[in-house]
């Protein structure tokens, strides 16, 4: 009779203990989401671009010399001379894939292209550039005309240049909608050029920063990898005031503690996060802002987020699975 008793009040201690946990209203239908696994898309290996620089065109470097008297001011024609053969830019076999030249883009450069009689040379331009307008120097003597390849994205605007004899010199001016490019055609007798397109350093630096500042932007969103969902514990409640900084959402992977904040909310407007010991006393707790998250690298079961010294806003999160009683009575 008297074990009876015992187990009896046993019980009657762990459904107190158990109904002294306080409990918020049930959530309203449709507020969970299930969550769902997102494509990992982190970036491969490191790719390593030219910085783009100004050209060192020939003649730009000078050697330092005493200073010269004055002398007699040049001729037009000979600074217009000298100005295009410093702007003038050789094609070079470094600068050779395959049969195409691949000169550096450079605004304001001036590129070779050497042609021969009964021979087409194809001047190709970047893939999605829209061609504007061609202008040549001699349109009598040169043949030029223009066509496509490829489609959508990858389509490709093409010039294509033939003259009539050996020994013509001219110019060629092509504008699109990117840039403008010049040349000077030379036709030669026993040799020519079969195709020169360009690399352009600044467009690859752009496009690297940017998928850099994308991927900065999806890694500061992304508080952790590798976890399966399946691993994840929702069973937090939230509790107390509502601020405009009130989290939305809590969660734990079995060592880490994550609290999810509102979108809108500004750094300057996070409020400390506070663990309740066992004897109820507030203690600092180490943790990282990460984006939207507080991420804290352990398990709790009762915090706060407190904001003000008098009145002070106070947010409670706490599990929502109470200890049983018998932990209760002799602790654990």
């Amino acid at each position: 009779m008297l074990r009876m008793s015992l187990a009896t009040a046993a019980l009657a201690l762990t459904a107190a203990c158990a109904s002294s946990h306080p409990q918020a209203e049930p959530p309203a239908p449709g507020v969970f989401i299930a969550a769902t696994p997102a494509e990992d898309t982190a970036a491969g290996e490191v790719e390593f671009i030219e910085k783009p620089v100004p050209l060192p065109l020939p003649g730009q470097l000078k050697a330092i010399t005493a200073r010269a008297a004055p002398g007699p001011a040049s001729l037009p024609d000979e600074t217009v001379r000298k100005g295009r053969a410093e702007a003038l830019v050789e094609p070079s076999e470094d600068g050779y894939l395959n049969a195409i030249q691949v000169y550096p883009y450079t605004e304001g450069a001036l590129y070779r292209l050497y042609a021969s009689p009964g021979q087409v040379s194809d001047i190709a331009l970047q893939p999605g550039e829209a061609l504007v307008s061609v202008s040549a120097g001699d349109t009598v003597r040169w043949v030029v005309g223009d066509t496509r390849s490829g489609s959508g994205a990858s389509e490709q605007a093409h010039i294509l240049v033939k003259p009539i004899s050996a020994d013509l010199v001219t110019n060629l001016m092509i504008a699109t909608d990117r840039r403008t490019y010049h040349l000077e055609l030379e036709s030669l007798e026993g040799a020519y050029m079969a195709a020169l397109s360009w690399r352009y350093p600044a467009d690859e630096l752009t496009a690297l920063v940017n998928r850099r500042t994308s991927e900065a932007r999806r890694e500061a969103a992304t508080v952790k990898r590798g976890v399966p969902l399946e691993g994840l514990n929702f069973d937090y409640w939230i509790m107390g005031d509502k601020p405009d900084w009130r989290p939305v959402r809590v969660f734990d992977d079995g060592r880490q503690v994550f609290i999810q904040m509102p979108a809108d909310i500004a750094a300057s407007d996070l409020p400390p996060l506070f663990i309740l010991g066992e004897d109820g006393d507030a203690e600092l707790v180490n943790y990282r802002i990460r984006g939207r998250y507080y991420v804290v690298d352990r398990l709790f079961r009762v915090a706060e987020l407190r904001l003000g010294e008098k009145d002070q806003t106070v947010v409670r999160i706490t599990t929502s699975t109470p200890r049983s009683g018998f932990a209760s009575l002799f602790g654990g």
